[in-house]
């Protein structure tokens, strides 16, 4: 499922929905009120990632290369780009072949670091055979290496709405890193078609996706 600016609607997630609207105003009264969003995002992400993490190892590999056969097709010229690419953690797809064979083509891999928390993301060249070292929450990132500014950023996803808005991890790196770039990259969300929701509530600081993937 591959979704760009106009994406199809889906069924509202049984969850916390009715308790953002209960005040009688839906999205709008959600942007208002960041706390009870915060809450919500919490309780809607921990249920997503234990759905994810339950997913056999085949559910997962066939998801992965369905990902990366639409890729290709977004993707057309790799030569003289650099791919912001991630470390797969807890059940994410797994890309990484798919970015080996990036660099085959002439492009560039670049990994996301956390360098300070609360600070926006650098990203650091890699190539395999390259150190990596464990960085925040343990995720093996790049131990030296240029810091580039990516053409194009991969990102999973725990969850995305219809109008490609990004559920994260709740720490804001990413929205924050893309507020910090003196260009903005072109934006691909990944992740398992059915964490689609029919909203995260977007607040100011979210921004959306160009586009989203999955399988």
């Amino acid at each position: 499922m591959q979704h760009s600016s106009k994406p199809p609607q889906y069924a509202s997630p049984p969850c916390f929905m009715h308790e953002l609207s209960a005040s009688g105003g839906g999205e709008d009264v959600a942007s208002k009120d960041w706390t009870e969003v915060r809450r919500w995002r919490k309780e809607k992400r921990k249920l997503l990632i234990a759905a994810r993490m339950a997913k056999s190892q085949i559910e997962r590999q066939a998801c992965s290369d369905g990902i990366v056969r639409k890729l290709d097709r977004t993707i057309k010229q790799f030569a003289g780009k650099v791919i912001g690419i991630y470390w797969p953690v807890r059940g994410e797809p797994d890309l990484r072949n798919w970015g080996i064979e990036a660099i085959d083509r002439g492009g560039r891999l670049a990994l996301p670091v956390v360098t300070e928390k609360g600070a926006p993301l650098e990203y650091r060249l890699w190539t395999p055979g390259d150190p990596l070292e464990r960085g925040v929450w343990n995720i093996l990132v790049p131990a030296g290496g240029s810091a580039v500014q990516p053409d194009v950023v991969i990102a999973p996803l725990v969850g995305f709405d219809a109008r490609s808005y990004r559920l994260g991890y709740g720490g804001g790196y990413f929205d924050r890193t893309l507020a910090a770039m003196s260009a903005k990259p072109r934006t691909i969300g990944v992740g398992y078609a059915d964490c689609a929701l029919t909203s995260i509530f977007p607040q100011p600081h979210d921004i959306p996706m160009d586009e989203i993937i999955t399988s």
